[in-house]
């Protein structure tokens, strides 16, 4: 049975982990909370992949407090040798007391044996206080452990009447300042940012980062840029290999590494590579394999009505981001999505609301399928 103050620990140590939302991918996002009799004593967060895990931050803001101390984590203590030593053997060494954690690692190599090597160390071992924030907190790198694959999050803007684009083209802006300031932030919290080779041919985006560093000294990291571009019709001159920061993959069905407009993109900085095709396209499913073998956790889709409305109908998309601005641009403009007729309402793609929030004179909107809320 978990205490007032038990929760009130686990929910500090939350926040302390949001504070890596942006810098700690490949790694989970991580808080721990050291307290001595219902009194906090040292805190800590897990920052950047290399460093400091949070326990082991806590554990040197603690110092000798905390000997006999109870520990609040949100992820269960590593127990093996990765980038830095396990978290579990710092514990066990600093003889805290207890250890309350929020969740298991998915990862393979942790699952359950963190908790395991704990009591062998004859600590106090307490497990679920509030999991399912801990598990949204990290719900992409929760994603690829257990599935192999990143969470996919397609953002959108769209009209009230749901159109993206007068027939023309022209969409700038259906949205504000406000919403689309939000955007970047999206951005910087995911491992990449992905879209189709006609959104690099129609708007020719950057996809970078755009937001001030965080820390006076150290460079923001961006994520990686990523182009599915089947015949490889990127132009060497477009803005995302002339400017903007983080490297850029392109996945291509070429397979010849002489072919002269892969020597021409690769010589402009970018990175190849192909992948299986499917109908003439790249086969979506290897995309999202192959993005999780590159350590990705989160991927923000910003791409057209075809890439969109394809990961639609495979059932790839596991969020969208869509933000509605208060214009109406009439039945010949441009769809969000593009889908096949379902036939019947039944068959539809049907969502769930999952948060709503007004920005200036916009609102974003968070659904994910609701299969998936459901089963969440």
């Amino acid at each position: 049975m978990f205490s007032d103050f038990d929760r009130f620990a686990m929910q500090r140590a939350l926040t302390l982990a949001a504070r890596g939302l942006e810098t700690t991918d490949p790694n989970p996002r991580v808080g721990c909370v050291i307290a001595q009799r219902g009194r906090v004593v040292a805190e800590g967060w897990h920052e950047r992949a290399g460093e400091a895990h949070a326990e082991v931050a806590a554990l040197v803001a603690a110092g000798a407090q905390a000997r006999g101390a109870d520990v609040y984590v949100t992820l269960e203590p590593c127990s093996h040798h990765g980038r830095t030593p396990p978290c579990v053997e710092a514990l066990a060494a600093a003889q805290v007391a207890r250890v309350v954690y929020a969740m298991a690692d998915p990862n393979p190599q942790v699952d359950g044996r963190g908790a395991a090597a704990l009591r062998a160390a004859g600590i106090s071992v307490e497990a679920g206080l509030l999991a399912q924030e801990a598990a949204e907190l990290n719900a992409g790198f929760v994603k690829r452990m257990r599935h192999g694959r990143p969470l996919v999050r397609v953002k959108l803007a769209m009209s009230l009447d749901g159109r993206t684009a007068l027939a023309s083209g022209e969409s700038r802006w259906i949205t504000g300042d406000v919403a689309r300031a939000d955007v970047q932030h999206w951005r910087a919290r995911s491992s990449a940012v992905l879209t189709g080779v006609g959104t690099v041919l129609a708007d020719d985006p950057r996809l970078d980062v755009r937001l001030p560093d965080e820390t006076p000294g150290r460079a923001r990291r961006q994520p990686l840029r990523i182009v599915l571009d089947t015949r490889l019709r990127t132009p060497p001159a477009s803005r995302l290999l002339q400017v903007g920061g983080g490297e850029v993959l392109i996945l291509t069905g070429v397979t010849s590494a002489d072919d002269p407009r892969a020597a021409a993109l690769a010589g402009h900085g970018a990175r190849l590579e192909s992948l299986p095709m499917a109908a003439g396209r790249l086969a979506l499913p290897a995309v999202l394999d192959r993005l999780g073998e590159l350590e990705l956790n989160e991927v923000l889709v910003e791409a057209g009505a075809t890439l969109a409305g394809e990961l639609l109908r495979q059932g790839l998309i596991d969020e969208l981001l869509l933000y509605v601005g208060p214009r109406l641009l009439g039945p010949e403009a441009r769809s969000l999505v593009t889908l096949p007729d379902p036939g019947a309402l039944e068959h539809a793609p049907s969502f769930a609301f999952f948060e709503t929030q007004q920005l200036g004179e916009d609102l974003r909107l968070r659904l994910r399928p609701r299969q998936a809320a459901q089963g969440a």
